[in-house]
């Protein structure tokens, strides 16, 4: 009988706050009672986490079981301020639901990570953009994608609807408005404006001087824009409104001037690449930021001192040039000076944040006071931080003050500034202590809440002391700190080595542990409990002291150490690529294992003393037997260093004793059988390199920490894991994803990939499982359907013949039609799919499908959803069709179905129109009330001041 292996897999996940990969958007609370400072939805690497800004504390966390791609934009709809977007690595979009914490839809269009996402007012429309240059327009009304627009040649970096007056409104405040214009940005440092209903490119500029464009901020009232580019250039343009409303409205009309025009260059302190320009929705502030630890805050004057700015400019200057003896014209004969955008748009304040920034949000609470700002920042050191900054003052606008800023709240507690460098888990399993450079924080594995966070130098290796109530850490100036947990006060420090200590190793009997650093020693030290006298007083307290005994002078840097659980070895690699064994009594060498070709960085010694296990830079894992030394394995483990290896420490089950857990840089975390040589299971997650890892007393818990900011515990679950079925799910796997590539390679080579406009269309494992159970439904279906109608025909000869025995089991099972069966699996696929999944159809069954059609269309089954399939087949095989005689007759069929249907649903309408006409006449009869049935409901416009314009420099 094949051995059976027991089944890990990810448990829980906890210790990141937010993601450099994406950005961060701040939401009020829901209810206007809240004296809350609102939430902030942010990316968690391949979850969205929401958290209570003023609290801290984590609300809901959004987890997609089918998803393990990263999350690299987020995007709120502001018609459904509870439908929020949010776009991964491997290009797919969810739409997800705030309040259920479920993906409402789900889009496939782009073949790279999604860059940027925006909803347009109403909420029906979704563009977003990728870094495979494409823009796709997605329908959230049909959730289907309406259309791919192709014209930047880089990643898309910025995406704005354009809001434009409808008729000859010349306001766009007070007039009706439409969102049929988008605004694009790229890297190719190019700006873009679409026209939506065409669709095609209007007007195309070179955004930036300095190269890439990175980020562009739309101004509230739409007016104007600023995109920003490399080497802190800002470019300021002016949006015409009415000019755009009125493109196309008159045939044969040319276009005289351009919408976009620029209006100058300014520049900000910051010399690094901007990518994020953010317009305050209400007053007239901006932030902008680049990747620098800063948020640089500039203000828009308004008219009246734009006005007062320059006659004191003006009067500046005639002031200066009377000093000099020059004779000037009289002031009232000079003529105005045109501002410049330097004169409009003026730098506020530098706000210093506590590291780079990643992106900005303005914090809008629904208060009255006005004497501060918000603004709430996401940093790439695994932290939010919200800063209030003193409003400029009407006097303090004229002195040019700076403000005073200051951190107001922080969300830093449950995670490292840092990437986790070292774990260790308690004896018991229930904490686990991880330590960074600076920090040092103890958990509870089991609630995943944060216990202790005490500040440490640059922890390299830790370790639980026995007992579970201190912490040993090594860190890289050479020094043992000693941390007592439940006082959370730092015991003792001792500069232990003159070099980093790379390793810590507890001796087997408690008593005593082993460091070892690159100065080429490894030190033993004692664990002694001595009494201490209270500074003051003559009572003394019992104190635990490191005592140094002994001392092993290696031949070169040490990088890991390991007793043996029988106590009489010690296994220790050094950086010339060795591990050395010695006797732990007499410190004697043993054993010299060599084979690795590059350092070895980790040692570990199975349960029984037997095997030795050693991870190494050069990508293998390698058992060793400890009684001769000898090579039994070498394992290709990973494709990039292995960081760390270990057996587990005391194994319930005796086959367990030998199974080998190893880590490494790609990220990736396996197991494997020391007795027979195979690789147990594979377990990915983690979007960056793993540097640490921890397993449990009994090996039923691992734990690991990344370059994601994140710790995920792999927990034993209830199914076996048998070796040939572990392999074969692997080969499926892989060709299941290199066939959706191939496939979706196939459609990329259309004659459309050229063009400006394209289909959004993406093959993908789901998509081709759907259209091959369409394919399977209507083969069966169209044989029964022949059946049935062979046996209609007979019955008219003969009244009493029995119905065919020889159907398929699933109808004569479910009791159900031919066109039932094709329509309930049309119905099983996602809208958002159904186009890609009828790609997958081949030509040749197309009149078997226009045959279901138009049964579908002649019986009113789901009129709708047949017309939508047969419309875009045809759009899709329109070469083919054209040039085929056997669909002629199948589509005259669906075209006449398809009349019908329309007939009777405009008899429908009108009915129901003449229906409310007589409904109303009665009404206003017998209530004598008089209503019209043109009336529109006026909606009053809402209280407050009137809002900003975006400040003309024509």
């Amino acid at each position: 009988m094949p051995r059976s292996y027991r089944r890990f897999e990810p448990a829980q996940t906890f210790g990141t706050v937010c993601t450099s990969t994406s950005n961060t958007v701040w939401t009020p609370e829901p209810s206007s009672r809240s004296t809350g400072s609102g939430r902030a939805f942010v990316g968690a690497n391949e979850d969205v986490l929401c958290w209570d800004v003023k609290k801290g504390e984590l609300l809901s966390k959004w987890h997609d079981k089918d998803n393990r791609s990263a999350v690299t934009c987020i995007s709120q709809c502001d018609a459904q301020p509870d439908l929020l977007a949010v776009g991964y690595n491997d290009g797919s979009i969810r739409i997800w639901d705030a309040l259920s914490a479920q993906v409402v839809v789900s889009f496939n269009g782009h073949r790279s990570a999604v860059t940027h996402l925006q909803f347009d007012t109403e909420g029906s429309r979704l563009a977003s953009g990728s870094r495979d240059t494409d823009i796709i327009i997605w329908n959230l009304l049909s959730e289907t994608s309406e259309f791919r627009l192709r014209g930047h040649k880089d990643q898309i970096t910025g995406l704005s609807f354009l809001r434009t007056p409808v008729g000859d409104a010349s306001e766009v405040e007070t007039a009706e408005v439409e969102e049929k214009y988008l605004l694009s940005t790229s890297k190719d440092a190019l700006v873009k404006i679409w026209d939506l209903t065409t669709p095609h490119c209007i007007e195309t500029h070179v955004a930036q001087t300095s190269g890439e464009c990175w980020a562009v901020g739309l101004s509230p009232d739409g007016a104007g824009c600023i995109t920003a580019g490399n080497d802190g250039e800002l470019k300021v343009w002016r949006l015409d409104i009415v000019a755009l409303a009125k493109l196309g409205t008159v045939v044969g009309e040319s276009k005289k001037q351009d919408v976009l025009q620029s209006q100058g260059i300014i520049r900000r302190q910051g010399k690094d690449r901007t990518i994020g320009v953010v317009f305050h929705p209400k007053q007239d502030y901006i932030a902008i930021h680049g990747s620098e630890k800063a948020v640089e805050l500039w203000r828009i004057r308004s008219a009246e001192e734009l006005d007062r700015h320059m006659k004191r400019k003006r009067r500046r200057r005639r002031e200066k040039a009377a000093a000099a003896g020059e004779t000037l014209a009289p002031e009232k004969d000079e003529p105005l000076e045109t501002p410049d955008v330097t004169d409009v748009f003026i730098p506020v304040v530098n706000v210093r944040t506590g590291g780079k920034v990643r992106s900005v949000n303005w914090i809008t609470l629904r208060t009255k006071s006005s004497k501060h700002i918000q603004l709430l920042t996401g940093l790439t050191n695994n932290q939010l931080e919200v800063y209030s900054i003193e409003s400029v003052k009407a006097q303090d606008k004229a002195e040019r003050k700076i403000p005073d800023y200051n951190r107001s709240l922080a969300v830093e507690l449950p995670g490292h500034r840092s990437d986790i460098r070292t774990l260790a888990l308690s004896s018991d399993d229930r904490m686990l202590a991880s330590a960074s450079k600076g920090l040092l924080k103890i958990w509870n594995l089991r609630t995943q809440s944060c216990l202790r966070t005490l500040e440490c130098g640059e922890a390299i290796c830790s370790t639980f002391l026995p007992g579970d109530r201190m912490v040993l850490l090594g860190t890289g100036a050479g020094e043992l700190e000693l941390y007592d947990i439940g006082t959370s006060t730092l015991v003792e420090k001792i500069q232990a080595h003159d070099g980093k200590i790379w390793t810590l190793a507890v001796h087997p009997d408690g008593r005593s542990v082993a460091t070892g650093s690159e100065d080429k020693t490894v030190k033993f030290w004692r664990f002694d409990v001595v009494d201490e006298e209270i500074p003051g007083t003559r009572r003394t307290i019992q104190k635990l002291k490191l005592t140094q005994t002994r001392m092993l002078k290696a031949a070169d840097a040490v990088l890991s150490a390991c007793f043996s659980p029988d106590q009489k070895y010690l296994a220790v690699s050094t950086m010339d690529s060795k591990v050395y064994t010695y006797f732990v009594d007499s410190l004697k060498q043993y054993h010299i294992l060599y084979g690795h070709k590059l350092p070895v960085l980790s040692v570990s010694i199975s349960s029984d003393s037997k095997l030795v296990a050693t991870a190494s830079a050069d990508k293998n894992v390698r058992i060793w037997g400890l009684d001769f030394g000898d090579c039994h394995k070498a394992f290709f483990a990973h494709q990039d260093n292995v960081m760390a290896c270990g057996f587990v420490p005391h194994p319930v089950e005796q086959d367990e004793k030998h199974t080998v857990f190893s880590v490494g840089k790609d990220g990736v975390l396996k197991s494997w059988d020391a007795d027979k040589f195979e690789q147990i299971q594979k377990l990915e997650g983690h979007h960056g390199e793993i540097w640490a890892m921890a397993i449990s007393r009994t090996g039923e818990t691992v734990v690991t920490a990344a370059h994601d900011k994140s710790i995920r515990v792999w927990n034993v679950g209830d199914d076996l894991i048998f070796l040939e079925e572990e392999r074969e799910r692997e080969l499926e796997e892989m060709y299941e994803s290199t066939l959706a590539q191939n496939m979706d390679r196939d459609f990329q080579g259309d004659e459309e990939q050229d063009a400006e406009v394209g289909a959004a269309t993406k093959q993908t494992i789901s998509t081709l499982t759907h259209g091959e159970k369409i394919m399977e439904a209507l083969e069966i279906a169209v044989i029964d359907l022949e059946l049935m109608q062979q046996y209609e025909r007979e019955k008219l000869r003969n009244p009493k013949l029995a119905p065919p025995q020889d159907r398929n089991p699933i109808f004569a099972h479910m009791n159900i039609s031919a066109e039932q069966h094709v329509l309930q699996t049309l119905r099983k696929v996602p809208s958002a799919a159904l186009n890609d999944a009828l790609l997958v159809i081949p030509f040749t069954t197309l009149p078997t499908l226009y045959r279901f059609l138009a049964i579908f269309l002649r019986k009113r089954m789901q009129p709708e959803l047949a017309w939508r399939i047969a419309y875009f087949m045809l759009q899709a095989h329109m070469t083919q069709i054209v040039a085929s005689r056997q669909l002629r007759g199948v589509l005259g069929e669906v075209y006449e179905a398809f009349n019908a249907w329309i007939e009777e649903e405009k008899d429908m309408v009108g009915f129901n129109l003449a229906a409310l006409t007589i409904m109303c006449r009665e009404a206003r009869e017998s209530e004598n009330l008089y209503l019209d049935e043109n009336v529109e409901e006026e909606i009053e416009p809402e209280k407050g001041r009137k809002k900003r314009a975006f400040a003309s420099l024509a």
